[in-house]
């Protein structure tokens, strides 16, 4: 039986995972999340085979989830949801130690796959992230200057576009609001802009971020 915990802020699509997951036997979810900080707490207790986490989330979000998860349940395999199919958010949930990828239009039976995939210890991309990947590593003058940034400095940028403050950045991630901005201001220099409204139009021309979502 594999366990499996659901996580993602919006209950409507916690529960239309739910519905496509119920019906397979091998299946067990043994709870449900709405941040990143209940995903910890969650494997931290039961440690779960496969958790299913969408990327956007409130509070410390997927991506530090992800490392944390990684720390305090190494048997864990953290498949991630997102929106975005394009590089770089792809490619630095994998780094961090994600299993797997999928974007929410996935089909219910590539759901299906992907657990059972990472389940047994294999790595899994849909074909559209895979391809995205694969383009990305080839084109040595890549257009995407987000493709540039650390992890620390994507994860620090995309709750930027959001609203977050430095000092709400500083207490979710556990560092200095000193430090949130020495990431800050590295990531302006690295992208060539002078705010976080200039940081938040960059991202929705790259396609990070959805302007419907602000």
């Amino acid at each position: 039986m594999i366990k499996v915990v659901l996580v993602d802020d919006h209950d409507l699509v916690r529960t239309g995972i739910k519905l496509i997951l119920q019906d397979v036997a091998d299946f067990n979810i043994i709870n449900e999340a709405k941040s990143g900080e209940e995903a910890v707490a969650i494997c931290r207790k039961h440690s779960p085979d496969v958790v299913l986490m969408d990327v956007n989330m409130p509070g410390i979000g997927g991506l530090e989830a992800v490392r944390q998860i990684r720390r305090v349940s190494d048997d864990t395999k953290v498949i991630c949801l997102s929106v975005q199919k394009d590089h770089p958010i792809p490619s630095q949930v994998m780094q961090l130690g994600a299993y797997g990828f999928l974007t929410k239009d996935a089909a219910p039976k590539e759901v299906i796959n992907a657990i059972y995939k990472v389940a047994s210890g294999q790595k899994y991309l849909s074909v559209e992230v895979a391809q995205s990947i694969a383009m990305s590593s080839l084109d040595t003058n890549s257009e995407n200057p987000f493709e540039d940034l650390s992890t620390r400095e994507l994860d620090i940028a995309m709750r930027l576009t959001k609203g977050a403050k430095v000092p709400d950045i500083a207490g979710e991630l556990n560092i200095s609001a000193k430090t949130v901005n020495t990431y800050r201001y590295r990531m302006f220099d690295k992208l060539a802009v002078d705010s976080d409204v200039e940081l938040t139009h960059l991202a929705i021309r790259h396609k990070l971020i959805s302007s419907d979502n602000l």
